[in-house]
């Protein structure tokens, strides 16, 4: 509650004014200062049907009311510190005062109670009339039309000519893996600063990833730091069985001169696309350059089936093994009838339909998440320290989180520090990802930079990420816009 002047009064109000205040706001209390402005307390109508019952007429002034101490926060603390002294009173309003005694605002438990979540599953009006459908027509297992459609309109979508609907973006790069022969003793090089979902299916086929540095200009893969890698292992005998580019937070990394770079060397291209459907690369869509590409509908990317995910290849022989495999790999034989060793990823008919439904409004999730970083950039314009993440002229990035870079040397605050303290007034953010040369699981595997920067280092020790869900308010948006001002000191 800001405004308030409808519940602000002095002693000289009479209580049939003070009960005016209170019918009119609905807010239940009225503000008592003093002469200078200062707070003194708050009064309810509880207060004021006393001052009644003890004779007084409607016409009496609130001097007849006793002084005392009402229960106040100052203006520096958290939404969670004001929260816990709401609980341990059992009361529902609590003024903030500044350091002068003079209450800014008024903290009303229905909203303070509301956190504001990083990306949330944002649903729309059709989702539903598909999963009816497949329980109408009991389409529940793992296939039906639901799932053909949903892999023919990813496909016509972005361009490639076949896709396979599985349980997860994981799903998919490990697929991607296994067709492409990677196994024990091999190499993948991957993207360094990705989540671990990139990097978790090498292992699983016992090959051994090599991490790549990120560039500037994208926050993906450095073509530079490629090339020096590529050439390293050409020196020593022992090129990659593949290379896994990621297109970090909605955006495509810089594909020509990777795709150029493979091509010499004679290695296929896996495009971890899981958080950049919709954007797109020079004008084609982000997912349609690798020889395999993965996509991810998890609950928090830009669109969601809960969990699941996709495989896209203009090979559809490539996209036919990955259906078999997918389904426990059963040969073709009136028993179960196993040769090669399968597995259980295939997405039902039930999420496909999420899925479906999710696909037609995908233009407008991008254009909010669009809006959002927007909104933060315009809000936060002016503060030093702050430095976006950029948005190359070959790209149009989703947005899909909304990130940034602190200087710590501008405020003397790290990101972790941000984070928490952004916690503390209940709005969710995270750092950046941390890269998988530091990842302990990784310990020990190769890292290559451009030069002797690592770039991803980086940005994870400066970097957050803000809250960038397509279906937050304007008013939630405007909530971490002022929070990062004053944990900034930037009011």
């Amino acid at each position: 509650m800001k405004d308030l002047s409808g519940i602000t009064t002095t002693r000289v109000a009479t209580i049939r004014d003070a009960l005016a205040m209170i019918d009119g706001s609905g807010h239940g209390l009225v503000l008592l200062i003093d002469a200078e402005g200062r707070f003194e307390r708050t009064v309810t109508d509880g207060d004021l049907r006393r001052l009644l019952l003890k004779g007084l007429p409607m016409d009496a002034c609130l001097t007849e009311l006793p002084t005392l101490a009402s229960l106040v926060i100052n203006e520096r603390a958290s939404r969670r510190d004001a929260l816990e002294l709401m609980d341990q009173r059992q009361i529902n309003h609590l003024p903030v005062v500044n350091d002068h005694g003079q209450v800014v605002r008024v903290i009303e438990r229905r909203d303070i109670e509301k956190p504001i979540l990083l990306s949330t599953p944002h649903m729309g009006d059709t989702e539903l009339a598909f999963v009816e459908e497949a329980f109408r027509t009991n389409w529940i297992a793992p296939l039906g039309p639901n799932v053909d459609a949903f892999e023919r309109t990813i496909a016509d979508m972005t361009g490639v000519s076949h896709a396979a609907a599985l349980s997860s973006g994981t799903a998919a790069i490990h697929l991607a893996m296994v067709l492409l022969g990677v196994g024990a003793g091999d190499t993948v090089f991957c993207s360094s600063f990705t989540f671990a979902a990139s990097a978790n299916p090498i292992v699983y086929q016992g090959a051994i990833p090599v991490f790549i540095d990120c560039e500037d200009s994208s926050w993906n893969m450095c073509p530079k730091a490629l090339e020096r890698s590529l050439a390293k292992a050409k020196a020593q005998g022992k090129l990659p069985k593949a290379v896994i580019v990621v297109n970090l937070y909605g955006q495509s990394a810089d594909m020509d001169p990777i795709l150029a770079l493979c091509d010499a060397y004679g290695i296929p291209v896996v495009e971890d696309a899981a958080e950049s459907l919709g954007a797109t690369y020079k004008g084609r869509q982000s997912g349609s350059f690798g020889k395999l590409a993965a996509f991810s509908f998890n609950g928090n990317k830009i669109i969601t089936t809960s969990g699941g995910g996709m495989l896209l290849s203009d090979d559809g022989d490539l996209i036919a093994r990955a259906r078999f495999l997918s389904t426990q790999a059963r040969d073709p034989a009136p028993h179960y009838e196993h040769s090669v060793i399968g597995y259980n990823y295939r997405m039902s008919n039930i999420l496909a339909g999420v899925g479906r439904g999710q696909l037609q409004v995908l233009d407008e999730r991008i254009a909010k998440r669009r809006a959002v970083f927007q909104s933060y950039v315009d809000g936060l314009e002016g503060v030093p320290g702050i430095t976006w993440m950029p948005e190359p002229a070959w790209s149009f990035s989703t947005r899909w989180l909304s990130t940034c870079t602190i200087d710590p040397t501008v405020h003397g605050l790290t990101a972790k520090a941000i984070v928490e303290r952004l916690a503390a007034e209940m709005i969710e953010a995270r750092p950046l990802w941390k890269p998988m040369h530091r990842q302990p699981v990784f310990a020990g595997c190769d890292y290559v930079t451009a030069d002797n920067e690592s770039v991803c280092d980086r940005l994870f020790d400066t970097g957050l990420c803000l809250p960038s869900g397509s279906n937050m308010s304007t008013a939630e948006v405007d909530r971490v816009i002022n929070a990062l001002r004053n944990i900034l000191g930037a009011k």
